[in-house]
């Protein structure tokens, strides 16, 4: 009976994501972008979609591996379509999305909250970076020049500074922030505790959670394949996605160039800053301006295919995402000496 109201659960999810998308953008709208592409074209973009949620596995299981004894490539496709759907459901994305997702890590690692935010946190920063690098110089190659493009550019330019320096910043002062993020966790770890706890955690427990914390992050100088296995994983992600675009655009009848739509893939991220779930309307804008800059197609037809890719994007991190996320283990507190 569990199991099946854990996949009701994960149904009524998924559905609500797509009843919030058409109530977004328009039921209507939507229906009549659909309906300008083949039935072929829309199963090879609904295949697309499937394997780039899948291939987050990659660099979920590669960032899992340190802890513990890791989790097998089954889960780690269970946690990737989970992962997407607490991405699409946060407000603010993978920023308010990992640190729900630790709390499953832990669980089936049978490790610290604090270690699983480590590596995931590493894995997001690493992905991103990734991401943006390679369309920052993919882009100075196939872009570089043209003048409607330079803001693009510039955007990606900024982000790898942005990245840098806040990675840099970040390292170089994780003493003193550890000082601070001790002391404003150490009030809400212990009343959240104190719940379901005779003896609430205190200041030494908060304090060596985030020192293990660092210490995950800063372990992987040991392991730089795992790091590189999470690289590949979100340049196959940013290979399918672009692919996704670039079919649906085919089959509104625009004809583009591949390598201008797989630059500009990481740039709508910047709409996870947007307090919407999933960014939705956001996200859309975005990436059909970015497209109709580097493509050169009508902002019809960019919308359009747009909507067709998110049409069915949304719907399946939904639906997924959400009984992946319904079977996951680590709902129940549980008390554990870390």
């Amino acid at each position: 009976m569990r199991g099946v109201l854990r996949f009701l659960v994960g149904v009524g999810a998924g559905g609500g994501v797509l009843a919030g998308y058409l109530y977004t953008v328009g039921a209507e709208t939507v229906l009549n972008r659909m309906l300008v592409v083949t039935p072929w074209v829309l199963g090879i973009i609904a295949l697309l979609v499937v394997l780039e949620g899948l291939a987050d596995a990659i660099g979920v299981w590669a960032s899992i591996a340190p802890l513990g004894e890791g989790i097998s490539p089954g889960k780690s496709v269970q946690f990737a379509l989970a992962g997407d759907f607490f991405d699409t459901f946060s407000p603010a994305g993978p920023v308010s999305s990992e640190p729900i997702m630790a709390r499953f890590f832990s669980v089936a690692t049978d490790t610290g909250y604090s270690e699983a935010l480590g590596v995931r946190s590493t894995a997001k920063y690493v992905k991103s970076a990734t991401q943006a690098v390679f369309s920052a110089v993919l882009g100075m190659f196939v872009l570089f020049g043209t003048p409607d493009a330079a803001p693009i550019l510039l955007t990606f330019g900024l982000s790898i500074a942005g990245l840098v320096v806040f990675g840099g910043l970040i390292l170089r002062t994780r003493n003193h922030l550890s000082k601070g993020i001790t002391a404003a966790l150490t009030p809400v770890v212990s009343r959240i505790s104190g719940l379901y706890r005779e003896q609430p955690y205190d200041r030494a427990f908060v304090a060596a959670g985030v020192d293990r914390f660092w210490q995950r992050i800063v372990g992987f100088q040991e392991t730089p394949g795992l790091l590189v296995l999470i690289a590949v994983g979100g340049l196959i992600e940013q290979l399918l996605t672009a692919a996704a675009l670039w079919v649906a655009l085919a089959g509104i009848g625009v004809n583009s160039v591949f390598f201008p739509i797989l630059i500009i893939i990481p740039l709508p991220q910047v709409a996870s800053v947007i307090p919407i779930p999933g960014s939705l309307g956001a996200y859309d804008l975005l990436l059909g301006g970015a497209l109709v800059v580097v493509t050169g197609a009508p902002s019809t037809a960019a919308t359009a295919a747009v909507l067709v890719v998110r049409t069915l994007a949304l719907p399946f991190s939904g639906l997924a995402g959400g009984i992946s996320v319904a079977y996951l283990r680590g709902w129940q507190p549980r008390v554990r000496s870390e």
